[in-house]
Order: structure tokens, then C-alpha cells, then sequence
């Protein structure tokens, strides 16, 4: 019989942290998760601030795994305030955990801190992998805004990596968009562009997306806690990373859209600004490759892009009444 894992989720009330959450409390594991807000859930939920220790540092000692998804949401406006709000929320939550860590009399044998695959650069010529992959900031032809991006992803693994915790393993996650059928989440942002008709390619279409289905992201964090000698910064993504302009195509097709009206740069830009976001988000070609865990074994259920939407399309009408 497999043994109950404490898991401990800091920043878990999420999207990505909800998957996780009920990924391992469906098995029979012990999951706690760490929230600014109380919400009520089929596990435990502890309060905390991510900055400071408190109460919820007892949920450190002993556990198996801690999995830190914290973090502001990078889906807005890049104002002075939000951009301190999303570089704080990342690096004080992950240099609290790592204090809680090392004052731990039983420390977790593995601490897997998020990332992201934006650290890369914006990349239309070859694809990234933890070996070869090129960091971004200092491209030509991309704009100076993308910076911030690279800044923050850069910063978040420096605090991860200066947490002096000797007794545990660490990871840092540069996971890619994770795609779930589920409200809340990327694809349920795409969906409803392509249900509007609006879901065609973005600028020149040529910029690479990279993704995961969320089966395989969750099988990865298995994988990953299941193989002690994995350790470093992995990239969680799918093998396949393809042009925006055939992504989009791949989801209509899914979908049964045949219209999908194109935007230009300008046009993302203007829409951007009404919607409160950025058009880094959309533009930046990101194409990772997951180097490392294809090298350990690693098998995707999802390895391809139409496959994966096709069932993530077919799932959200299953669940939409």
C-alpha cells in the first residue's frame, strides 16, 4: 500500500494549485495549502501573508513534499505598482519557505518552487533546453518591456537557490502555459476567444507557444518527486512547442470554429490596454523544450498539441452543462 504523503502547498488556492490540490487529496495524501484568503476545500487551508513566518511554519516540519505556487498573477497592466506586487509576491514567499525550511527540525525531503519558461529568450530560431537554452533580456527584437519578465523569473531562482537547505531536494519548475478544461485558467481564456471567432493568430502568427496538458503537468510533479536524483531547474512543458498561427488553428479545428479573425500588433496592443494586460504575454515566442525530462524517461500522455486540445475541448463540454 502507498504510504500518505504530506504534501504542503503554499499559494495552492490557485488554478494550477487547485489541480494539484485535489490530484493528491483524490489519491489519499495529506494536503495542506497556504492562503492569503480562507476558502473552504476538501483539505486543510492555512492563512498566511507570504512574507512572514506565522502559524503555518508547523506545516514545514514533517512534511514530504512543500510545492510553492506563489505568486501574483502576471495578467495585467505592467504599472509600477503591480510590477513591485508580482516580484515581491514571488520572492518574499519563496524566502519565507526557505527560513521556515531550515529551521525545520524535520525538514521535507523536497521543496519544488514554480518558475516559469519565460526566463528563456524570445526564441523564432531554435528551441530551449535546460543544456542549451539561452536566457532572455538581452535580445535583439524584443522590446525593452520584456525585460521585467526576465528580471523577475531571474530573481525568483536566485532566492531559491540562496535558501540554504542542505536536507532537501529542490526544483525550480519553468513550467510553460498549463492547459486544464477547468474555469480560471489559459484555456478557458482561449476557448472563449475561439468561441467569438476570434481566435486567430496574433501578430505575425510566427511566435512559438509552449504548453502542457494538465495530465502531464501533474504526472511531472509525480515523476519529479519520484526520482531523488533529479534536481536543478527543469522545464515542464510539452515536447512540441508550435507556431502561434497553427496553435490557433489546431483549437478552432477542436473546437468546430471554422472563423478566426487575425489581430495585428497594433491591434493587441489598443485591446491590451482595454483589457489590462500585456501583449508580452501573447507575442513572446517561447519555445522550450523539456531536455531533462525526456532524458530521465519522462513519457507524455499529450505529446502533441491537436491531441491535447481535442481532449481539453471535449472534456469542458462533458462539464458544461
Amino acid at each position: 500500500m502507498k504510504r500518505r504523503l504530506h504534501i504542503l502547498l503554499p499559494g495552492g488556492s490557485g488554478h494550477v494549485g487547485r489541480l494539484l490540490a485535489k490530484h493528491f487529496h483524490d489519491q489519499g495524501d495529506h494536503v495542506t495549502v497556504l492562503s492569503r484568503s480562507a476558502q473552504a476545500a476538501p483539505w486543510t487551508v492555512l492563512p498566511w501573508d507570504g512574507r512572514a513566518p506565522g502559524g503555518w511554519t508547523s506545516a514545514v516540519d514533517g512534511a514530504d513534499a512543500v510545492i510553492n505556487l506563489a505568486g501574483r498573477s502576471v495578467n495585467c497592466r505592467y504599472t509600477a505598482a503591480n510590477r513591485q506586487a508580482i516580484m515581491a509576491s514571488r520572492i518574499d514567499s519563496t524566502r519565507v519557505i526557505g527560513q521556515a525550511i531550515a529551521q525545520a527540525a524535520r525538514p521535507p525531503r523536497l521543496w519544488l518552487n514554480a518558475g516559469t519558461a519565460t526566463i528563456y529568450r524570445h526564441a523564432l530560431d531554435l528551441p530551449m533546453d535546460e543544456a542549451t537554452g539561452e536566457l532572455g533580456g538581452g535580445e535583439t527584437g524584443a522590446p525593452s518591456t520584456w525585460r521585467f519578465s526576465i528580471d523577475v523569473a531571474s530573481a525568483w531562482e536566485k532566492t531559491f537557490y540562496d535558501a540554504a537547505t542542505p536536507h532537501t531536494r529542490k526544483v525550480a519548475l519553468r513550467s510553460a502555459m498549463i492547459m486544464s478544461p477547468d474555469r480560471g485558467g489559459i484555456f478557458d481564456m482561449l476557448r472563449r476567444l475561439v468561441s467569438l471567432g476570434l481566435g486567430g493568430r496574433a501578430g505575425t502568427g510566427k511566435q512559438f507557444i509552449s504548453w502542457i496538458h494538465e495530465t502531464d503537468f501533474v504526472n511531472a510533479i509525480e515523476f519529479l518527486m519520484a526520482r531523488d536524483g533529479l534536481q536543478g531547474s527543469i522545464n515542464v512543458c510539452a515536447p512540441s512547442p508550435l507556431p502561434n498561427r497553427d496553435f490557433m488553428a489546431d483549437f478552432r479545428h477542436a473546437y468546430g470554429m471554422p472563423i478566426g479573425l487575425p489581430a495585428s500588433r497594433w491591434m493587441l496592443e489598443v485591446g491590451a490596454i482595454f483589457l489590462r494586460t500585456e501583449t508580452e504575454l501573447i507575442l513572446k515566442s517561447r519555445r522550450v523544450i523539456p531536455g531533462r525530462l525526456l532524458e530521465a524517461g519522462f513519457t507524455f500522455t499529450f505529446p502533441q498539441w491537436p491531441d491535447a486540445v481535442a481532449d481539453l475541448v471535449s472534456r469542458w463540454r462533458l462539464q458544461t452543462p
